[in-house]
């Protein structure tokens, strides 16, 4: 199947008023975005290149480039394309966002020496060859850690994570709505990405669980 056939995102792709209002929405989750900053950052070594995935309104990538860190991001929407560079130049840091799919990333191999996918990857459309160019562009002995929902999340447990995040009623309602009846379809189990990881290049791998979702580290 030729790239210009592949659909790159399962669903509606977040453009326009949906990614606006989505980037609104997660502006609340910047102190969750701020801890993960320092934690990949106090783990990275001296001049480390690092590769976002879907970075969607480019929080995370601009708190890490904050810390020193050269930052390159990838994401199918245009419209967060926009809204990250706006958010990175009134943050006055520097961020190369690019527009691009995830399953045919315009990089050289091993490019990278660390790659961070958050709350984005179970919207793949090509799950398997978005894994294998994450693996692709990390150099040898690079790492990636996919952070993401995971299928068999109880109802309540979501609601809990949804009310603590100071979300607006209306918001609060709409994001528990799209759990359930969208997010939650899409995501995958902990054996799915097993079998996905074993046809990759990937040497190693670990899967965390916590309350809602799975961190997933691999080693190239």
């Amino acid at each position: 199947m030729g790239q210009s056939s592949v659909k790159a995102y399962k669903g509606l792709g977040m453009e326009g008023f949906v990614a606006r209002w989505y980037a609104a929405t997660t502006l609340k989750d910047l102190k969750d975005h701020q801890v993960l900053a320092r934690r990949v950052a106090d783990e990275l070594p001296a001049g480390a290149k690092v590769l976002e995935v879907a970075p969607g309104p480019g929080y995370f990538a601009i708190e890490l480039a904050k810390l020193g860190s050269q930052v390159t991001c990838l994401d199918i929407s245009r419209t967060f394309v926009e809204i990250a560079r706006r958010n990175a130049a009134e943050a006055k840091v520097k961020v190369d966002f690019q527009q691009g799919n995830a399953s045919h990333m315009p990089f050289p191999d091993g490019s990278f020496d660390f790659l961070l996918c958050r709350a984005a990857f179970k919207n793949f459309s090509e799950p398997v060859p978005a894994l294998q160019e994450m693996c692709r562009v990390l150099k040898p002995g690079g790492k990636a850690l996919i952070i993401d929902l995971r299928r068999d999340a109880a109802r309540e447990a979501i609601n809990q994570y949804v009310d603590a995040s100071g979300r607006s009623w209306v918001n609060g309602l709409l994001t528990k709505l799209a759990f359930r009846f969208m997010l939650l379809k899409r995501a995958y189990a902990k054996s799915d990405f097993e079998r996905m990881i074993s046809q990759t290049g990937f040497r190693s791998f670990e899967i965390r669980g916590d309350l809602i979702g799975m961190e997933i580290t691999l080693e190239r």
